[in-house]
């Protein structure tokens, strides 16, 4: 079994993918046996465990200064983008070809979209997988995403669906150019891109429990910034 899975690519990203559509799938079908008190709370508590999860990896750095400088230099070049617009314009786009009118739909896709992609075990699983490991990483991941878009789902809809394919395409990205870059990115590399990706998810946090609503999509060029300078400087 071990070695069958190992001869299909990107094997991880797409049983990935596959989860968070299949937890979608489900979270639609409960959706109206809920009221909306049951998906507030719902999300309430993803909101707290992705603020806890953040913090989790933000602490394991071992060279602030790398965290910071990454997160403002990133999060500059991110607003001269404008990547939470693009993103946006991608989401509503997905609505209108889809005729669906739910004002929840691109929250959904974004939100998830973020929450999928920041975390450590994509970077991880990612590079487990491409290295011609087992993905154990990616499935376990899988594990998770397909619950929690359960819930996302209840509260926010279809958009959560689509999130599979920025997921897809990130993780499969990481994947195919994990031999390239394994010499560069060591260990105390990655935790410093990980790190960042904690921050990120912290914002992610914000915005979920509607405390602030922080452009963190602008923010997503802060882990490459955090790459970069680990691999100069450490």
């Amino acid at each position: 079994m071990i070695d069958f899975v190992q001869h299909i690519p990107l094997f991880g990203s797409f049983v990935n993918a596959g989860a968070i559509m299949a937890g979608t799938g489900i979270g639609l079908l409960a959706q109206h046996r809920f009221s909306q008190k049951y998906a507030d709370v719902s999300v309430n508590a993803l909101g707290l465990f992705t603020l806890v999860l953040g913090i989790s990896m933000g602490i394991q750095t071992k060279h602030i200064m790398i965290v910071i400088f990454s997160l403002v230099t990133g999060s500059l070049f991110g607003q001269l983008l404008d990547l939470e617009s693009l993103f946006a314009k991608a989401g509503e786009s997905l609505k209108k070809k889809l005729g669906n009118e739910g004002s929840t739909f691109t929250e959904g896709f974004v939100t998830a979209s973020l929450l999928y992609c920041t975390g450590s075990m994509a970077v991880l699983g990612s590079f487990q997988e491409g290295l011609g490991h087992f993905p154990v990483l990616l499935l376990a991941k899988s594990a998770m995403d397909g619950v929690i878009s359960i819930a996302f789902a209840v509260s926010l809809g279809l958009g959560v669906l689509f999130s599979a394919i920025p997921v897809f395409i990130y993780q499969g990205v990481l994947t195919l150019f994990a031999g390239t870059l394994q010499g560069a990115l060591s260990e105390a590399v990655i935790t410093e891109i990980s790190a960042v990706g904690g921050v990120l998810l912290i914002g992610v946090s914000l915005s979920i429990l509607n405390i602030k609503n922080v452009h963190v999509m602008n923010m997503l060029p802060s882990m490459l910034v955090a790459g970069i300078l680990g691999v100069l400087l450490i």
